[in-house]
């Protein structure tokens, strides 16, 4: 089916306390991978790309990539921007043809921060594009921003407020004790301040940097209004660790349609995983 916004299927989550799986594609393996098996288990579903994905693989051809393989399967796909890092990417990405944008001012001083979230906002509302933003300093690295676990800096619930209501925002992304990439030792959560947070934001929250989360802090996040849960290490490691291993023990295999299937079956294992943690398998009326 067509590429569709990720409002609805937020907003559902956020309702019936379960969460949508937002998974990082960064080639057509690990897409076709995610959107098959998502496919099958009829969970809907947000293909994610950072600026950094979108450099490499370029915008044109990622909306193009992505529209195609949504229209092969009967879930409900999302195309969105993450973590954009300006005014400008998320113009290009609304005009390529993205259902959902971040933008990510968090870097910035309060007021800076509304005021380009703001301006994004005011442009991909008419467009029925929802935006997401965040507040607070997410540890860890994505693409080239590297944020260390002890600087980063909590999201203050009063705070959260307040920008939620002048940004207008369709979905908010504290800083709670999760980092990006991988974690040096088990996260230590702030459910107390998420709970904060979620009673005086009142909007669908999203928990960044989920891979190496336990389980069961998942799944006790998605009682404090956590209805989008982002994955992509998790996946770049099945992947390039499936594909060493196959190379090694077939070191003269040189045709990718031998060599890149294990690590698209690896893929699919983790996105299973983390669909039925969620509690999104399912949420499609199958025809």
């Amino acid at each position: 089916m067509a590429l569709v916004s990720s409002k609805e299927m937020l907003e559902d989550a956020y309702k019936n306390h379960y969460a949508i799986g937002a998974f990082a594609a960064h080639n057509l393996e690990i897409l076709k991978a995610i959107c098959d098996k998502a496919d099958r288990l009829g969970a809907p579903i947000i293909i994610q790309a950072t600026p950094g994905t979108l450099k490499y693989l370029e915008i044109g051809r990622l909306v193009s990539m992505v529209k195609a393989t949504a229209e092969k399967v009967k879930i409900p796909i999302a195309l969105h921007l993450d973590h954009g890092d300006s005014f400008e990417t998320a113009m290009k990405c609304l005009r390529a043809g993205f259902t959902s944008i971040m933008v990510d001012g968090s870097h910035l001083p309060f007021e800076e921060n509304v005021k380009l979230v703001e301006s994004v906002v005011k442009v991909a509302r008419p467009m029925g594009v929802p935006v997401e933003a965040e507040l607070g300093t997410i540890g860890g690295v994505e693409d080239d921003l590297e944020v260390e676990e002890a600087n980063a800096l909590m999201t203050d619930p009063g705070a959260a407020s307040i920008f939620v209501k002048q940004t207008g925002i369709d979905s908010f992304a504290p800083a709670f004790g999760t980092a990006h990439g991988l974690y040096k030792k088990e996260p230590d959560l702030r459910f107390g301040l998420l709970e904060e947070i979620f009673n005086l934001t009142n909007i669908p929250i999203v928990m960044h940097g989920a891979s190496g989360v336990p389980d069961e802090s998942v799944t006790k996040a998605l009682q404090y209004g956590v209805a989008k849960v982002n994955f992509s290490t998790e996946l770049k490691v099945a992947f390039a660790s499936e594909l060493k291993n196959y190379l090694q023990e077939n070191p003269d295999q040189i045709d990718p349609r031998k060599y890149l299937v294990p690590a698209m079956e690896a893929v699919s294992t983790i996105v299973e995983k983390k669909i039925e943690l969620l509690g999104s398998s399912q949420r499609v009326a199958q025809s």
